[in-house]
C-alpha cells in the first residue's frame, strides 16, 4: 500500500507542479509578491557544512515560529553537539526566524516544494537526525521520502480544528495513509489525540504533549500607573477600525462604572493622533505614557511608547485583544492571561484559534461577535466581582494545566538520536 501510494502521489504532485506552478509564478511576478525563493524551495541551495548530527524544526509561519522560541533555546542547551536547522513555509515566517533566531539556529531556510525532485534535493543537502514539525503541517512527499531515508518525522503541538475535522473524516482513507507516514503525532489535548485517531492514525503513535504556546514566562512589570481602587480596561494592539469601538464602549461603561479607567495601546504608533482626535469629542482627562501620566488624575492613558504593552497588562483587570474586529486575525491573548487578566476579543481570531479554544473552554476568555456583545460581556465582568474572580482564576489554572510540553519534546527528541 505504501509503495503504491508513494508512486501515485509522486506522479500527481509532479504533474500538478509542472502544469500549475508557471501560472502561479506569473501571477506573483505580475503582482510583485514574488519572494524570489524558487531555487531554494526546489532544494537548490548551498547550506554551510552541517554534518550528520542535525535536529530540524519546521514552522510554517509567524505564529508557529514564535511558539518555538523557548524550545529552540532548550534544544540547543540539551543537545550542544547537534546543529539546529529551522525551516519555514512563508516569507513573513522566514523574516521573523532570521530576526529572532539567527544567533540560536545554525541554518534557516524554506521547506521544499512537496515534489520528489525538491524534497530529495533538500535531503541531499540537509541530513537531519530527526524532524519536528510544529502544528499540523502535512506534507506527504516530504514525509514519504524521510521515511525511505529512515529519518523520524514528528508532529508537535498537533491540533485539528472543528472545521478541519469534518473534512478529514470525509477523506479518512486518504489521511490515514498520510498520517501513518509520520513517526509520531504529539497533540495539544486529549480531544486532538482522539481526532487524529478517528481519521486513521495509530493510537500507539498518538500522544498528548500539551501546548507549547503556553510555556511562557511572566514579564517583570515595573510600570506603576497609580491604579488605586480603580478598575482598568486595557485595549491592546488595537487597529484603526477598533479604536472607535473601544472608545464608544468605554464611554457607555463609564456611565455605570465610574471607577473604570482605560489604557489604549494602538498596534501602530502613527495611529495615536487619530485616537487623540476621537477622544477630543469626549470629556475625559487623557494622558500619555511617554509623559509619565497616571490614573491619579487621568481617565484614559494612551500607551505611546514601544515595548511596554506586555508590562502594562499587569495593571489591568480586563483586556481587549486587538486585531480581532477586523480581518487581521487577532493578537496573542496569553500576554494578558499570564498576569491573570481575562481577555475579550472580536470574531477574527484565526492567528491564535487554538489558544482561544483552550481559554474559552476554561472560562478565561470571551470571543464576541460585535460591539453590542463586547459591551455586554464587559458590563457582566465589571458588575459581578465573582464572575471576574472566576475568570481570573481560570487564567492562572490554564498555565498550570499546560505545563510540561517543553520538557516533553526535549525528552522525545532523545529517543531518536
Amino acid at each position: 500500500m505504501f509503495n503504491i501510494f508513494t508512486f501515485i502521489y509522486d506522479v500527481l504532485a509532479t504533474l500538478s507542479f509542472i502544469i500549475f506552478y508557471p501560472f502561479v509564478l506569473v501571477a506573483r511576478l505580475h503582482t510583485g509578491k514574488d519572494s524570489g525563493t524558487r531555487l531554494t524551495k526546489l532544494g537548490l541551495f548551498n547550506p554551510p557544512e552541517l554534518g550528520d548530527k542535525v535536529i530540524m524544526y519546521h514552522a510554517v509561519s509567524v505564529g508557529e515560529v514564535m511558539s518555538l522560541e523557548k524550545l529552540l533555546k532548550k534544544t540547543k542547551e540539551a543537545y550542544p553537539d547537534y546543529k539546529l536547522v529551522l525551516t519555514t513555509g512563508t516569507k513573513t515566517g522566514q523574516e521573523l526566524a532570521h530576526k529572532k533566531y539567527s544567533e540560536i539556529v545554525d541554518y534557516i531556510t524554506y521547506l521544499p516544494f512537496d515534489i520528489p525532485f525538491a524534497v530529495n534535493n533538500f535531503f541531499n543537502r540537509i541530513k537531519p537526525s530527526v524532524v519536528l514539525i510544529a502544528e499540523t503541517e502535512l506534507w506527504p512527499d516530504f514525509a514519504m521520502h524521510a521515511k525511505k531515508r529512515k529519518i523520524p518525522v514528528i508532529i508537535i503541538n498537533g491540533r485539528i480544528s472543528d472545521e478541519s475535522f469534518k473534512s478529514y473524516k470525509l477523506l479518512k482513507p486518504f489521511f490515514s495513509v498520510i498520517l501513518n507516514l509520520y513517526t509520531k503525532i504529539c497533540t495539544q489535548s486529549e480531544l486532538d489525540r482522539e481526532r487524529f485517531i478517528a481519521i486513521g492514525n495509530k493510537p500507539e503513535n498518538t500522544v498528548v504533549m500539551k501546548n507549547l504556546k503556553f510555556d511562557i514566562d511572566k514579564p517583570d512589570s515595573d510600570i506603576d500607573l497609580k491604579k488605586g481602587d480603580n478598575r482598568v480596561l486595557i485595549a491592546g494592539s488595537t487597529h484603526h477600525e477598533e479604536n472607535p469601538i473601544v472608545i464608544r464602549t468605554y464611554d457607555k461603561l463609564k456611565q455605570k462604572h465610574s471607577n473604570l479607567k482605560l489604557i489604549i495601546a494602538p498596534r501602530h504608533l502613527e495611529r495615536i493622533s487619530g485616537i487623540e482626535k476621537l477622544l477630543s469629542d469626549y470629556d475625559y482627562a487623557v494622558g500619555s505614557r511617554s509623559k509619565n501620566d497616571n490614573f491619579t488624575d487621568k481617565d484614559i492613558i494612551i500607551l505611546d511608547t514601544l515595548g511596554e504593552l506586555k508590562k502594562c497588562y499587569a495593571t489591568a483587570d480586563i483586556a481587549f485583544i486587538g486585531g480581532s474586529f477586523n480581518k487581521t486575525g487577532g493578537h496573542n491573548p496569553l500576554e494578558a492571561a499570564i498576569f491573570g487578566v481575562p481577555t475579550i476579543s472580536g470574531p477574527s481570531i484565526k492567528n491564535f484559534r487554538d489558544i482561544y479554544a483552550i481559554l474559552q473552554r476554561a472560562g478565561a476568555s470571551e470571543v464576541v461577535k460585535n460591539e453590542k456583545e463586547f459591551l455586554e460581556v464587559l458590563d457582566k465582568l465589571l458588575s459581578d466581582s465573582q464572575v471576574l474572580a472566576n475568570a481570573e482564576k481560570a487564567c492562572e489554572g490554564i498555565f498550570d494545566d499546560q505545563k510540561g510540553s517543553l520538557e516533553f519534546v526535549i525528552n522525545e527528541i532523545k529517543t531518536y538520536l
